[in-house]
């Protein structure tokens, strides 16, 4: 497995942490969650070939940038199934919610649509996908060797709210305790908000769990 570049972005109001995970010496790359105003990771990845972007799930704050590079790198984009339209739709992905945030959006449906198990292939190494719903039903993490991209399932003391549509408290605790809390204690945990934290931490420390 060759080791790979994940640099982090925070965008938008919300604060929103975008990845870009990269092989600097071929140019090419992935992105997971590009969030709302999006420009300076657009500005970096001028000169990469974005093999694809991954969303942990399909929240305004976490698609916000989705058009404009999709558009811009002729990128595929892969959402849960149980997403699948809210990309098309506003009400669904929640930018009606919240107008002081900006106008309602909506974009094309995702290329492919993700599940459980799943392993997909970028830059020459797997990402494996584990559907952990609670914040919102199609919820995915994504592992990468030994770093996972929680999106708004689990932060560093913290874990995602389930007050939206979808969410689900339930089903929240059982991803985090069966999907994620079984791995190494030595896995680092890079959320969609917030600094990064590594299961072993949150597993001790995490004042929610």
């Amino acid at each position: 497995m060759n080791k790979l570049r994940i640099e982090t972005f925070t965008l938008g109001p919300l604060a929103t942490n975008a990845y870009l995970i990269s092989n600097p010496r071929e140019k090419k790359g992935i992105i997971i969650d590009p969030g709302m105003q999006p420009q300076i990771l657009i500005e970096h990845i001028k000169e990469l070939q974005i093999e694809a972007i991954l969303l942990t799930h399909a929240h305004l704050d976490h698609i916000g940038g989705v058009d404009e590079i999709r558009k811009l790198k002729k990128c595929p984009v892969y959402l849960h199934k149980l997403e699948s339209k809210w990309l098309t739709d506003a009400e669904l992905n929640g930018s009606t919610r919240w107008p002081e945030l900006g106008p309602p959006f909506s974009t094309a449906p995702a290329e492919y649509t993700l599940e459980e198990g799943q392993t997909l292939r970028f830059l020459d190494n797997e990402f494996k996908v584990f559907h952990t719903p609670g914040h919102s039903p199609g919820s995915v993490s994504f592992l990468y060797g030994e770093d996972i991209f929680s999106g708004d399932v689990l932060f560093q003391h913290s874990m995602g709210r389930t007050d939206l549509p979808g969410g689900n408290s339930e089903q929240l605790y059982e991803s985090i305790y069966e999907k994620l809390f079984v791995l190494e204690d030595t896995v680092k945990v890079h959320p969609g908000h917030g600094p990064s934290t590594t299961i072993g931490h949150e597993r001790e420390h995490n004042p929610y769990l």
